[in-house]
């Protein structure tokens, strides 16, 4: 018998990997309030009731909370909401966790640091700036302080699912390109650490597997910044000559994105390493990946 997972928040870039890791394994329901796959099933996690009904009727091994708002503007704009969704669902999930009596997995983020350090390991101190990052930060506390069984995973820059989820960095590179820019402003001020959406599901299924529960810092191998990743990206295009990178400080798209950024978001998997379960590879062999399947023929 497959053990059961149920999956809320699944509809994003992050859930696309999770299903296709773990479908195979495990029976899943996988559920959202953005109903944009076939596997996927109406659930808006706010409302605890439905939440707890749904759960309790597929009667899972585990629950895993995917979702959230992870605009940071949006966020800022709209703070009630930010926070019934990325702070009051993940309350609801540990009372339904608990009420089973199953493990938790709730994702949380290297935004929740205040970037005044370089590089963060798992047992640094959060010191979140804005609405998103304060709104991620309770949800982690309240999951470490309340869930009987859990894993909190904090995921760096996410890259993932291609042109149709991925609403990132990659992604945003990537439509410049498509629409024929010759010449890309990218922040120079911004270090963090990529983090592949699969290599990320693939690792949080280790732990599962080994009850390794806690807190993990998870993102792939090397240290980097924002410049140097639209650098390897137009290596692996081969874009190099015929594209234009200009380094600019982020006060040029202050008016953009005017919600406040740590410097650095720069994680380290030291938990993971000390345990010798660290399957996270270097961001650039996993950008090479994610480019190579998810964009094929996107420029062409």
């Amino acid at each position: 018998m497959k053990k059961k997972i149920y999956i809320a928040g699944c509809g994003g870039m992050l859930g696309e990997a999770f299903y296709g890791q773990y479908k195979d394994k495990y029976t899943l329901k996988c559920t959202d309030k953005d109903v944009n796959a076939n596997w996927l099933s109406f659930l808006d996690f706010r409302d605890l009731k439905e939440y707890r009904n749904q759960v309790k009727e597929f009667a899972p091994d585990y629950l895993f909370h995917l979702g959230a708002y992870t605009d940071l503007e949006f966020c800022e704009k709209n703070p009630e909401d930010t926070y019934a969704t990325n702070t009051i669902s993940v309350e609801n999930a540990v009372y339904i966790a608990n009420e089973l009596n199953i493990p938790l997995l709730y994702i949380s983020t290297a935004g929740i640091f205040d970037g005044k350090k370089d590089l963060y390991d798992d047992w640094d101190v959060p010191n979140p700036l804005g609405v998103y990052a304060r709104s991620k930060y309770i949800g982690e506390r309240f999951v470490v302080e309340n869930a009987n069984r859990f894993l909190v995973c904090r995921a760096g820059w996410m890259m993932g699912a291609g042109p149709g989820k991925d609403k990132k960095f990659i992604q945003k590179l990537m439509k410049q390109l498509k629409d024929g820019k010759k010449e890309l402003f990218i922040v120079n001020d911004k270090d963090g650490t990529p983090t592949y959406t699969h290599d990320f599901a693939k690792n949080v299924m280790l732990l599962l597997e080994n009850e390794y529960w806690g807190l993990y810092n998870m993102v792939c191998g090397g240290q980097t910044s924002r410049y140097d990743v639209a650098v390897e990206l137009l290596k692996i295009l081969n874009l190099n000559d015929v594209v234009k990178l200009t380094a600019v400080s982020s006060d040029y798209f202050k008016e953009t994105y005017f919600a406040a950024r740590p410097p650095s978001e720069r994680l380290l998997n030291q938990k993971l390493n000390i345990r010798n379960i660290n399957v996270m590879r270097d961001w650039r062999i996993a950008l090479k990946e994610y480019v190579n399947i998810y964009y094929k023929d996107y420029l062409f």
